[in-house]
């Protein structure tokens, strides 16, 4: 394993304490993350929310950003929220759409 994965390993797993205050589950489980890229000490992080008119997504930008630059290593965090592809239950562990009641 590079030490890039590593560091994106390490990012992606920081993301799993973010948790959405409104379905109570982590960001990761919810298949919000799309992609986690690390580039020496820069952690770049493509994520959607539930819907457009999240009223946390605010919040949660802020919360991804400081639990990446918790990183060991990471010194900077660039969040982009993507809306392709729309987020859905399908992109759930399958885990999270049993708690959360989705029969996919």
């Amino acid at each position: 394993m590079s030490e890039s994965t590593a560091k994106e390993t390490e990012v992606r797993n920081a993301l799993m304490n973010v948790v959405d205050p409104e379905l109570h589950m982590n960001i990761v489980d919810l298949g919000l993350v799309y992609k986690v890229e690390v580039d020496k000490s820069s952690a770049h992080i493509e994520m959607t929310l539930t819907s457009p008119g999240c009223p946390y997504g605010p919040y949660l930008l802020h919360q991804v950003n400081e639990a990446a630059a918790k990183v060991e290593g990471i010194e900077e965090a660039q969040v982009d929220v993507v809306w392709d592809p729309p987020w859905g239950p399908d992109k759930m562990t399958e885990e999270a759409r049993l708690e959360l009641g989705f029969d996919i």
